[in-house]
């Protein structure tokens, strides 16, 4: 019984280590677009995004710098006893810098 429980941990420590390596996968902006569509594409594909402005311009008229990744929460468990293992993210961020 110890073996197996050994065996869970480890599978749940590597499985985390992966997860926490993987970068998640962020739209870049594709020419000069305006900001709020930028950021509502984002949001559409389920990000919680952080906007960092440079200036006050408003979002309708600003150009995005860049679009870098957050932090990926997730979690790891198996539903019902026995049962395999499964990951899901509950939660990703997306940092956009506009000017």
């Amino acid at each position: 019984m110890k073996k197996y429980g050994l065996a869970t941990i480890v599978a749940a420590g590597l499985t985390a280590a992966a997860l926490g390596l993987a970068a998640p996968v962020v739209a870049a902006p594709s020419g000069p677009g305006n900001a709020q569509e930028t950021i509502n594409d984002l949001k559409a594909d389920g990000y919680n995004v952080i906007v960092n402005r440079i200036g006050g311009t408003p979002l309708e008229e600003a150009t995005v710098v860049a679009v870098r990744p957050g932090q990926t929460y997730s979690r790891t468990d198996s539903g019902n006893p026995g049962d395999s293992l499964a990951t899901t993210v509950t939660n990703k961020t997306v940092y956009v810098d506009v000017r």
